[in-house]
């Protein structure tokens, strides 16, 4: 009897999940395992709704963005029974074992059904970049060259008009996209949530560019960066099924640029780059990190080795214990850190 594996994509987008999913497809195929492919994340696998992904599903979906499953943020902690009905649908749909794609949220939820016997393959998605357990997570290279782009066309702009631009990039709880991104697309400032560096700082900078022929100023902050001067917004934010600060109604980028309007007099405008982000095709790297992390993925289910995640060390394909994936955020180091500071200004 041909055994059946499925595999889910949970949390947010992010471009190179469809590789994964193709890889994962191909790989599990060719071992002679029949996929399921859940829908919507966690809801599929409660819920029981998947379609059977086949070669002929995945052939032409490498070079697309998002995920043909489906995601949401369904939370098994907040459902009632969940974790219960997950074993549920796992018995009843004689899963052998599944992989799950997904960040902090979603690994911790692998964690747990590891711990409660299931049999769970971990694959780390998160466009922030901050799984400490691997080098690189897909996705963060697309975000990153498509917030560069960003930087370079707003520029022209804020040349011809002298103004500040502030750009509120990606970054929950690190500064990843923000800080690579404004590197290479040379930014005036970058504000992320790892260093503090105070908006009368910022202003002070601001207010000396402005004096020069260069008059015009790019800012880039991340979105989970809390000034202190944030405190009402905080507590009006709300938070989302895993607990965590909706940014969407923090926004950050919006408060910054009226508070160096408000400081400075100077002509400011603030752009939020959302989910442009995270959208379209994924770049070269990121379908072939996609396909590695899938084929290592139905690999471990085959070689039974459950409880792992799929990891990128140096530039080899390994895996770690789901556990220490979620152990620790990968934060941006601090030399790192004082190199794009040395190009403020």
């Amino acid at each position: 009897m041909i055994k059946k594996i499925g595999i889910l994509t949970s949390g947010g987008d992010a471009p190179g999940l469809n590789p994964v999913i193709a890889g994962f497809t191909r790989k599990a195929t060719e071992l002679g395992y029949e996929v399921l492919g859940f829908l919507d994340g966690w809801r599929g696998l409660i819920e029981k709704e998947f379609e059977v992904l086949t070669l002929e599903r995945v052939k032409e979906i490498v070079q697309e963005g998002g995920t043909i499953l489906g995601s949401s943020r369904t939370n098994p902690w907040k459902i009632e029974d969940g974790f219960e009905k997950i074993h549920d649908s796992l018995k009843k749909l004689d899963i052998h074992a599944f992989a799950a794609c997904g960040g902090d949220d979603t690994l911790g939820v692998a964690k747990e059904l590891t711990q409660q016997g299931a049999k769970v393959i971990g694959v780390p998605k998160t466009i922030d970049n901050d799984l400490e357990a691997t080098d690189q997570t897909f996705g963060f290279d697309t975000s990153i060259n498509i917030a560069m782009e960003a930087i370079d066309r707003l520029r022209t702009t804020a040349k011809s008009h002298h103004r500040v631009f502030v750009l509120e990039l990606m970054g929950r709880h690190t500064g990843w996209i923000a800080l690579e991104a404004g590197l290479a697309g040379n930014a005036n400032a970058i504000i992320i949530p790892e260093f503090e560096y105070s908006i009368d700082e910022l202003c002070e900078l601001l207010k000396k560019r402005h004096k020069q022929p260069r008059n015009y100023s790019i800012v880039v902050v991340a979105e989970g960066v809390i000034f202190p001067e944030m405190k009402e917004k905080i507590e009006q934010a709300g938070v989302d099924a895993f607990g965590n600060l909706i940014l969407a109604n923090l926004k950050v980028g919006e408060f910054l640029a009226e508070e160096i309007k408000k400081r400075t007099k100077l002509p400011v405008r603030s752009i939020t780059l959302g989910h442009i982000q995270r959208g379209g095709p994924p770049s070269a790297y990121d379908r072939v990190l996609g396909l590695r992390y899938g084929a290592r993925a139905a690999e471990l289910i085959h070689k039974g080795k459950f409880g792992r995640m799929v990891s990128l060390q140096g530039n080899n394909i390994t895996d770690v214990p789901i556990e220490k994936a979620v152990a620790k955020r990968k934060s941006v180091p601090e030399d790192l850190w004082l190199l794009a500071k040395s190009f403020f200004g």
